[in-house]
């Protein structure tokens, strides 16, 4: 199995913001089940919902597959950036 690289996925999806706790529910839905078809080489970690904007969070062993899952699920994927380290409160105890 390749290395899944970290990816932050910008989605601009109008309304979101606004969206029910059912319709986000909708979409978490759709999106495992695109995830089910890369047998374990995708991960979505997290979403963080603003306004009119996705920022979610994979794992993926490229921004192809990345799109994939977009066209899979329905979900639209807008800027996919590659973010190779994480830095965090901890990083200051090294």
């Amino acid at each position: 199995m390749a290395t899944l690289k970290r990816y932050l996925v910008e989605r601009d999806i109008p309304g979101i913001g606004g969206m029910s706790i059912v319709e986000l529910c909708g979409a978490a839905r759709a999106s495992n089940q695109a995830i089910e078809q890369f047998g374990g080489t995708l991960q979505w970690v997290q979403s963080y919902v603003a306004g009119d904007k996705t920022f979610c969070v994979y794992f993926a062993e490229s921004e192809d597959q990345i799109r994939q899952h977009g066209d899979l699920s329905g979900i639209p994927v807008g800027t996919i950036t590659e973010i190779p380290q994480v830095i965090d409160p901890l990083t200051a105890n090294n």
